[in-house]
Order: structure tokens, then sequence, then C-alpha cells
């Protein structure tokens, strides 16, 4: 019997969590030189504030914005009925976050609009998992999916993983919004949606 997205989530968290922080750090430190190389100066992308136990660092966002890309992060939001809203987007200055709801730093206002995501060319998504044909396990809330949809058609939408959270196959929604690339720290930018 194929395992559920819930008990895939619980998983990877499992054993995100009992990593080392030198492990953490060392990966987050070569993320941050595969996105140095994947991205060119004077382009826009979407980050992300990783928490927890996700890959990347914020050094790596400011690694990116230091080095003339434009990094626009998200802002999470839910509308009055609890609902997860498409996310807004802030531009990324080095030393300027501020603490935002769930536990998350976010950019200061002004935010941009969530249709803002399509003036990235890449846009760098948090995922506990991401499958060979570009199916992507988040957390469950849904605020990507709402948002992904307004990418530029050519954006590249790529999953920032481990290398063991880049699997063969994950169960998948008709909702999911498929990833064409994933990032991981010793395999650097892989393409995706080998069916496609």
């Amino acid at each position: 019997m194929a395992a559920t997205k819930a008990q895939v989530r619980a998983e990877i968290v499992a054993v995100r969590r009992s990593l080392s922080r030198q492990t953490r750090d060392a990966e987050a430190a070569a993320l941050e030189r595969r996105l140095t190389a994947a991205v060119a100066p004077a382009t826009t992308i979407c980050a992300y504030v990783p928490v927890g136990s996700e890959p990347g660092s914020v050094a790596l966002i400011d690694s990116a914005a230091g080095r003339g890309v434009t990094v626009l992060l998200p802002v999470a939001r839910e509308g009055a009925d609890g609902v997860p809203l498409p996310l807004l987007w802030g531009e990324h200055i080095p030393g300027d976050l501020v603490a935002a709801p769930f536990g998350l730093r976010e950019p200061p206002p002004p935010w941009l609009p969530a249709d803002a995501v399509a003036r990235a060319s890449m846009v760098f998504v948090p995922a506990l998992a991401v499958d060979r044909d570009g199916v992507r396990l988040g957390r469950g809330a849904g605020y990507y999916d709402r948002t992904l949809t307004k990418a530029a058609p050519g954006a590249l939408l790529i999953a920032v993983v481990r290398d063991a959270e880049l699997v063969e196959t994950l169960p998948s929604e008709p909702h999911d919004v498929l990833m064409t690339h994933a990032l991981t720290p010793g395999q650097g930018l892989v393409a995706l949606n080998r069916h496609r």
C-alpha cells in the first residue's frame, strides 16, 4: 500500500529534525554555492526564508541580493474565513526581516500583490520532497499551489530539498502545481518532469 502524504511528511520531518547543526550548515553552504551558480545577476527571483529544519539559510538569500539579484520573499496570510490566500511578495533587503505569523520571517511592508511572482525567472519553493515528475510535497496549507499558477510561463519552479528528498514518486492530487526543477546540496539544479 502506498504511503499517504501525511505519512511521507511525518517521515521527512523526523529525519530533518534528527540532523546535526553541522550537517544543516554544510548543506546550507552547498545550496548557497549552487544557487550562486544558477542565478545570473540583474534578474528577479522568488525565494523564501527557511524555518526550522528546512534546507537553506538567510545567508543564501542575502548572498543573492548582494550580487544584484532582486529577491522577492513571500508573505503568507489567511482570509477572514481562515483559508490561505495566494502569497504576497516583498523585496528582500538584507537585515530587514521582521517576525510574521506562523513563526515565519518576512520583509516589512510595502508588499507586492500575488501576481508579482510573474516577475521572477526562477521561483525557489520550500518542499519536504519532490519527485522526478515534479510533484512537490509541501506542508499542506496550499499557499504555493494558490500562487504558482500566477508564475510566468517560462519561469523555473524549483523545489529546494535535501539530496535524499529528491525521490522517484510521491502521491499527488489534481491541484498540485508541478515543479520544473529541484535544487539539492549535492546534485545542484536537477531538471524534473521526466514523463512530459
